[in-house]
């Protein structure tokens, strides 16, 4: 009788982990993965052949408070799609401001802040273009320069970029004699003044279904040597996210439809406004999409609390949220954790229509911290960008219980001479780590018993056992690693010298 409830509770993790994740070493075989010096997370069962009582982990982003206000006359309550970029010691800002019902382009502009910190903002008098009669204000491009609704810029990370096209965007446009919506590339030397690459579009609209019609991204990807773009399709009624890639930025391959998978079978599908696909910036091979969930026709407000909050009154008959997902390159998003990244929260301002939508890039906001900003409060005179963090790397978790749980890798193979963790404990709580040959056998000297206790929170720390942290032994060898956790989470590791 004693039996049942562990029975019960394997049942159960089973159910929640996918059954692959907990097959017998013996009965799996394959390729070794060359993780190299790479970080690794824990967001995605890419690297797991089996968990035993332990589990993969969200973590939900905190709430740091408003950062910006879209408070200028030329910026407003349809103020959108939104993009931070870290571009060495400045944050760039940049954002769609839109005062008036949001379908009225003539009133539309790309507007722009910087920061020193991530934290504070300033909007710069730039001086570049007139809006309404006035020049002193923090815009780039205005409605008269197809490409403003969707504007969405990148630092350009390929090798040997020139200078004057360090920054690159794609916006939206109409191909020539306006009979569909198409894609502009863009460049500038210094993220503030916007040339055209070339006249003609650059990606059209290759579907039998209208796409393009949100903020399409795109990066260059040091893993997978191409231009990447992620945009909006529409396949079977839902909005879906397509990609293309390129080698140039100006003749892009067709597109691909994006599949969504949950530990390797197929994942729900939601409409997705906007994907905000990037390369996560401390491991660039992993693509992260802080995705806006929407919910058309879920309605929460009534007509009387929509008009006590004053939100457009077109505006409050869905609602919508941020969440995550990942991809290692190709077609396919990996929707391991299908909760909520940012609940809408507390209040009725963000139960609308269009509202918790993150902006591109989560970027490094302090020593042990990443942030993550939310479009809030649409179509409200309040409408503003807000702040969230999480430690670095700290998305997601393998998790242990206070009795402890197991994870254990596929075979790897890697290059250095330390292995360091990225790892939190309770005072009771501990981190063990064993090195295992391919077969899954403990090797000499790096064995469970051999290795010492980790106890802390850290963002970085090296693996020692008794003989000390040096690998470099086992380097280019097929090993797999075995992390044992107890009341622990490990959020990533890394192999260095």
């Amino acid at each position: 009788m004693m039996k049942a409830p562990r029975r019960v509770f394997r049942m159960m993790l089973v159910a929640f982990a996918g059954a692959s994740l907990l097959a017998p070493l013996a009965a799996r075989g394959g390729e070794v993965i060359d993780v190299g010096d790479r970080r690794e997370l824990f967001i995605d069962g890419h690297l797991i052949e089996r968990l035993d009582n332990a589990r993969l982990t969200a973590h939900e982003p905190r709430y740091e408070g408003k950062v910006v206000m879209f408070d200028k006359p030329w910026e407003g309550k349809f103020s959108f799609y939104s993009t931070v970029i870290k571009d060495g010691a400045t944050y760039r800002l940049y954002y769609r401001g839109l005062p008036k019902a949001e379908h009225d382009t003539g009133w539309e502009s790309l507007c722009y802040a910087e920061s020193d910190d991530g934290i504070h903002w300033r909007k710069p008098n730039l001086g570049v273009l007139e809006v309404k009669g006035v020049k002193k204000n923090n815009v780039i491009i205005t409605n008269s320069e197809p490409g403003t609704h969707s504007f969405s810029p990148f630092l350009d990370a390929k090798p040997g970029v020139p200078d004057a096209q360090r920054f690159k965007a794609l916006g939206l446009q109409r191909t020539p004699g306006n009979q569909d919506w198409c894609l502009a590339a863009f460049v500038s030397a210094d993220g503030k003044h916007w040339t055209r690459f070339r006249e003609e579009p650059v990606i059209l609209n290759d579907t039998d279904h209208f796409a393009f019609d949100s903020q399409n991204v795109a990066f260059w990807s040091q893993s997978e040597e191409k231009y990447i773009a992620y945009f909006r399709t529409w396949k079977d009624g839902i909005r879906r996210i397509s990609r293309a890639t390129s080698d140039n930025f100006i003749r892009w391959s067709s597109s691909q439809l994006m599949e969504y998978r949950r530990n390797g079978e197929p994942a729900p599908i939601h409409h997705l406004y906007i994907n905000q696909t990037h390369p996560y910036f401390r491991a660039p091979h992993i693509y992260i999409a802080t995705a806006a969930r929407f919910m058309p026709g879920r309605r929460v407000l009534t007509d009387a609390e929509a008009k006590a909050i004053g939100v457009n009154p077109n505006y409050f008959r869905d609602t919508s949220d941020s969440v995550l997902m990942t991809s290692r390159g190709g077609a396919i998003y990996d929707c391991t954790f299908m909760n909520a990244l940012i609940r809408p929260g507390i209040g009725a301002r963000n139960w609308v229509s269009r509202t918790n939508y993150a902006a591109l890039n989560v970027v490094q906001t302090g020593p042990t911290e990443m942030s993550i900003y939310v479009n809030r409060d649409y179509a409200q005179s309040t409408a503003h960008l807000a702040r969230y963090s999480l430690r670095l790397d700290g998305f997601g978790s393998a998790r242990g219980p206070y009795e402890g749980g197991e994870v254990i890798t596929k075979p790897l193979r890697f290059k250095g001479g330390r292995l360091s963790i990225n790892y939190s404990t309770s005072a009771a709580g501990s981190v063990r780590i064993e090195i295992q040959d391919e077969a899954g056998n403990a090797l000499p000297g790096y064995a469970l018993a051999d290795c010492r206790e980790i106890i802390g929170d850290e963002i970085e720390r090296a693996a020692a056992w008794k003989n000390g942290n040096d690998v470099g032994n086992l380097a280019g060898k097929p090993v797999r690693l075995r992390f044992v956790l107890r009341d622990a989470d490990l959020y990533a590791f890394r192999f260095a010298e």
